[in-house]
């Protein structure tokens, strides 16, 4: 069989997805404030790895707007702007609404059963205090709906907008007003289990919306 000339493209591809997930989430818990400048020696020593997969995590960075880079200087960290946030979020609620309302009618007990499991965990990492895991089991809880509605563009997109929303996430996360999502997914999870497509839809839209007293103070 002929063979690709590109060797070592899955382990590459790793690296550079765990890079990426590095940096981002040092970014989101602000221990890269912005304006921090992000070099290629210290990431590469912080990181262990080479620099190939660690600028093409950048790259990806900067796409999804948590970095940016002037070619031939520097890469730092990016600002919040409210006005990308702002319509990051209407993507993203848009997008995990229409992911429940088409995902309702081809979900079944294990879906409904994984839902609840990430709300208990999510409710437990909000009870220690723990913003980061709170973020993770968020992910899985609203993930399990944009798997089950089978739209590959739906988790494509929303991969585009979250990571600008997630610093404001880790903030809600961090304070006694993030406990009010729990009940907000039980409901979700309820009108999911009656079948009510346009009930879970709705509730999953209003979820994703309880971020704008966040955007509003910036």
């Amino acid at each position: 069989m002929p063979v690709p000339v590109e060797r070592g493209k899955h382990s590459r591809s790793l690296l550079r997805d765990q890079a990426y997930v590095s940096i981002r989430d040092a970014i989101v818990n602000g221990t890269l404030a912005p304006g921090e400048k992000l070099r290629d020696p210290e990431l590469e020593d912080w990181l262990g790895i080479s620099r190939t997969p660690i600028r093409e995590a950048l790259a990806r960075l900067e796409a999804a707007g948590l970095v940016h880079t002037t070619p031939g200087r520097s890469t730092v960290v990016s600002s919040i702007e409210r006005q990308a946030v702002l319509n990051a979020q209407s993507v993203a609620a848009a997008m995990h609404a229409l992911a429940v309302r088409t995902a309702v009618p081809l979900m079944g007990d294990s879906d409904f059963a994984a839902m609840t499991r990430a709300n208990e965990r999510f409710a437990e990492a909000l009870s220690r205090g723990d913003a980061e895991a709170a973020i993770r089991s968020d992910d899985d809880f609203h993930h399990v709906a944009v798997v089950a509605c089978e739209n590959e563009v739906i988790g494509r997109v929303l991969e585009q907008v979250t990571p600008v929303l997630r610093r404001l996430e880790h903030l809600r996360f961090s304070s006694l007003s993030g406990r009010e999502s729990i009940a907000q997914h039980e409901q979700i999870i309820e009108a999911c289990r009656e079948g009510d497509a346009g009930a879970a839809s709705s509730a999953t839209e209003r979820n994703w919306q309880t971020l704008s007293p966040l955007i509003d103070q910036l």
